[in-house]
């Protein structure tokens, strides 16, 4: 009786374990075939990353703009400033005059006698040959040297256009003491800057 309960206990063992369902059996992951899909993977990311990204543009690279060279206007031939310079000869006074030596001596001709402080009006007959007209503020100055005999010269009583003659004065006294006496003038602009060749006064004190 014993035995076939021994017997029978085996046989019960045996068919559960035959019946029991198998342990499965986990595959070995392959480390390359892993190894490489991660690396596709890495690859993959850094592509869309790099579609996706935008550089951002640099900004325009300044360009100096050359200034324009400036351009000299030039100065009308016949204007009234006194200080308008002849076209052409930068420096050079629009101003001149010139004289007849016939003619130039209105009054007063050189060597004329005088008792000592005696007035007298010298005039002299010039004409404008520069290429300004002659306006306010133009006049005879003295010349600063021979004698100026306390001469005041007579202020222009018109405009004196280009080319046209105009008579100048000056007023003077005669000296006191005997003697020879010459005095030089010279006609000059409105800012008194002079020009053209001197003219002369000479008396003789007796």
């Amino acid at each position: 009786m014993k035995l076939k309960f021994i017997t029978f206990a085996v046989m019960a063992t045996l068919l559960l374990a035959a019946c029991a369902p198998a342990t499965p059996i986990v595959p070995t992951p392959d480390v390359l075939a892993v190894r490489t899909s991660a690396a596709y993977t890495v690859v993959a990311e850094f592509t869309l990353t790099a579609a996706a990204f935008t550089p951002t543009p640099l900004p325009p690279t300044e360009t100096a703009t050359p200034e324009p060279t400036p351009t000299e206007t030039p100065t009308p031939a016949f204007a009234t400033d006194p200080t308008q310079i002849a076209l052409g000869t930068p420096g050079e006074l629009c101003d001149n005059f010139s004289f007849d030596p016939a003619t130039v001596d209105v009054t007063i001709l050189d060597g004329a006698q005088m008792t000592p402080g005696q007035d007298f009006v010298k005039t002299w007959k010039i004409k404008n040959t520069g290429i300004c007209a002659w306006g306010a503020g133009y006049g005879l100055i003295y010349a600063g040297y021979a004698d100026k005999m306390t001469g005041e010269p007579v202020p222009l009583a018109t405009l004196v256009e280009v080319g046209q003659e105009v008579d100048v004065s000056v007023n003077f006294k005669a000296p006191a003491a005997v003697g020879e006496y010459t005095s030089a003038w010279q006609m000059a602009n409105a800012l008194g800057v002079p020009f053209g060749k001197a003219i002369f006064v000479k008396i003789v004190v007796k």
